[in-house]
């Protein structure tokens, strides 16, 4: 089938690209749902101007007893957040062993991989996708591009795929972001389940079949199951303390929330899910650059539940802070969205959800802006206190605080990295201080985007690679 695209330009049409319907870009569009294209409610606003109105009355009145509650809230907050952790952190992990289905039960599955500007990657792409374990008469892959990624589809055009793995071209529209790119393909999608993958993703072969496995032995309920995502070990600083934190994210959190039978956000690739459910919540929202973090407590909203595979998908990591700052920035910043959208009705999926995400989203974004301050001022604190100037000293229930979360968050990398199987050295763990105050700047230029650019998508550039054996 040939694809139009009003023009001679570029690479010439093949037989593995795909025509859409008119329609397909006002759907891609259009949110079916109150999502972040609307801005901030009525109520929200009133709320937030009710709260700096009375914060800034109390220090204007009763300067000394504000700052005094300020204190007990933020200090109870992380407490309760610390203790969440560190019960993740002692929670055993639970591996539930899993009995394939036999060809002809597996249903059939779609594979989408949303690109842009990737033609360095995408013979890595197709040669992962041509390794998975899955009857290829039951497997559609659809990659999408958009209309003018010239480079990517005439790389593409150069290889020889599969017959399961297609190519379609998303018609011109806006936002121009990874959600609508998939919204474009969910259309398209023939599959009873459907799982995403990024350009720079190695699925572990079998990821498929375990996902289909427990789908068909799960509940009615279950709408999405997230495997974990795993970073090729690398030495550099950067790469190792990203390897790590995804180790704490996919290895311990998530699982002890999937355990608890609490909403979690998804990472932004290798979510299964079952196409009916998704295709009932109205798909991706285009406009919230965190797409994945939305949309599982969107489900959670409607009633369904999540669940953790136990097949990896591999993934190199940011090379450079460089790389590395444009990617965070765009998930603060979509974590800001995702609270602004779900606090509009915050108790819609029941308190437990809003729990979850306050102590997930909320706690991310929190916790990034706050890094290099409190870090800063504990060093100066500190720096006075040794220069003989004796300052007020640090309260000991907020050192205690301090070293309890410092604690905390070095063991959920030491049991991450165990379950992962990565290797840790003692001055993974020293350096780790050294990282966060990092947070603090992806979040102040995050703030910066939230206010002027909110749809702004941050391109994180890949390089192509030898892929390495899985631990």
């Amino acid at each position: 089938m040939r694809l139009g695209l009003g023009g001679s330009r570029g690479p010439k049409a093949t037989t593995q690209v795909r025509r859409f319907r008119p329609r397909t870009a006002e759907a891609a569009d259009v949110s079916a749902f109150d999502g972040a294209r609307r801005s901030i409610t009525s109520g929200q606003s009133a709320v937030l101007a009710l709260t700096l109105f009375a914060v800034g009355v109390g220090l204007a009145t009763e300067t000394a007893a504000t700052w005094r509650w300020l204190h007990v809230i933020f200090f109870t907050g992380f407490s309760l957040v610390i203790l969440l952790r560190l019960a993740a952190v002692l929670l055993p992990r639970r591996r539930r062993p899993w009995t394939p289905l036999p060809d002809e039960a597996l249903p059939r599955y779609t594979i989408l991989a949303p690109l842009y500007q990737e033609a360095g990657v995408i013979e890595e792409l197709v040669a992962a996708l041509d390794r998975i374990d899955y009857p290829r008469d039951r497997l559609q892959a659809l990659i999408v591009l958009e209309a003018d990624d010239w480079d990517t589809r005439a790389a593409f055009e150069q290889l020889t795929p599969p017959p399961f793995i297609q190519l379609l071209i998303a018609p011109p529209g806006r936002p121009r972001t990874k959600p609508r790119a998939c919204n474009i393909a969910l259309e398209q999608a023939t599959g009873e389940f459907l799982v995403i993958y990024d350009a720079e993703d190695h699925p572990e072969p079998l990821q498929l079949r375990e996902a289909a496995a427990r789908f068909a032995a799960g509940e009615a309920r279950l709408a999405c199951l997230q495997a974990p995502l795993r970073v090729y070990p690398r030495s550099a600083f950067l790469p190792r303390q990203f390897g790590l934190e995804y180790a704490v994210q996919f290895e311990v959190i998530l699982p002890a929330l999937a355990r608890l039978g609490l909403p979690f956000p998804l990472g932004g690739t290798s979510n299964h899910f079952r196409v009916e459910t998704l295709r009932a919540v109205g798909g991706w929202d285009a406009f919230n650059v965190t797409e994945d973090a939305d949309l599982g407590f969107r489900l959670a909203r409607a009633g369904a539940t999540l669940g953790m595979l136990e097949t990896p998908t591999w993934e190199p990591p940011p090379k450079s802070f460089f790389v590395w700052l444009p990617q965070r920035t765009r998930w603060i910043k979509g974590f800001g969205q995702t609270i602004g959208v779900h606090t509009r009705r915050p108790f819609a999926a029941g308190f437990r959800a809003l729990a979850s995400l306050f102590v997930t989203v909320g706690v991310a974004v929190t916790s990034a802006v706050l890094h290099a301050p409190v870090m800063a001022w504990v060093a100066a604190k500190l720096a006075v206190a040794a220069a003989g100037w004796r300052p007020p000293a640090i309260g000991a229930p907020d050192a205690a605080l301090l070293l309890c979360g410092w604690v905390v968050a070095l063991l959920a990398m030491m049991v991450g990295a165990a379950r992962a199987g990565l290797p840790l050295r003692q001055r993974d763990l020293a350096l780790a201080p050294l990282y966060w105050p990092l947070l603090s700047v992806a979040a102040m230029h995050a703030l910066w985007q939230l206010a002027k650019r909110p749809y702004h998508w941050d391109k994180t550039p890949h390089e192509a690679q030898t892929r390495r054996a899985a631990a």
